[in-house]
């Protein structure tokens, strides 16, 4: 796992902080497309509605001109989407893209718990992305809602 996450700092070896931080969310955003790939057998308007994560959390979709909720599957669809304009232009980045790119790990997670596991036992991309927007004050500790690893391995024994 470490040198995975050693491999995320190399990205941005001799760039600005701002340079470094747009080719680490592009490289995140590259891995997440694996959760909406697998997702999309059982992801769908009929069987995720809204876009949750625990039972407090109903995220609203900021692609429409006024954020509404939209099923999970689209969601992820219009924030990935979004994600890419964005990281295509150095005037708006960084903004808060990252935090959709959170609540659909956090999705997964809540919901579609075999396709996490799947896709974080061979990436660690949420725990990356967890360090990531932690060490650059990007996102809230009390919006990190999905246990990182070590938790993750207690829950799981318990």
């Amino acid at each position: 796992m470490w040198h995975a996450m050693h491999a995320v700092w190399r990205l941005g070896a001799g760039r600005t902080e701002k340079n470094k931080n747009i080719l680490i969310f592009r490289q995140f955003c590259m891995e997440l497309n694996a959760i909406p790939v697998r997702l999309q057998a059982e992801c769908n308007a009929e069987t995720c509605s809204q876009m949750t994560a625990t039972e407090q959390w109903i995220f609203l979709c900021a692609a429409h001109k006024t954020p509404k909720e939209c099923p999970a599957i689209d969601y992820t669809r219009h924030t990935l989407d979004g994600a890419a304009c964005l990281l295509n232009s150095y005037k708006y980045f960084p903004s808060r893209w990252h935090c959709g790119i959170y609540r659909i790990i956090s999705h997964a997670y809540y919901h579609h718990r075999s396709v996490f596991d799947e896709v974080e036992s061979k990436t660690y991309l949420c725990q990356r992305f967890t360090i990531f927007v932690t060490k650059y004050h990007l996102m809230s500790k009390d919006n990190l809602i999905v246990p990182i690893l070590g938790e993750v391995s207690n829950e799981s024994t318990a």
